[in-house]
């Protein structure tokens, strides 16, 4: 398994949930 492969995997599902939360948040507002 190649560690980069998985870090920037990692990194696109942080990045995804975190834009979400913010949509989310953002119709509350």
């Amino acid at each position: 398994m190649n560690v980069i492969l998985v870090i920037s995997g990692l990194i696109a599902l942080m990045l995804l949930i975190y834009l979400v939360y913010v949509l989310f948040k953002g119709d509350e507002l």
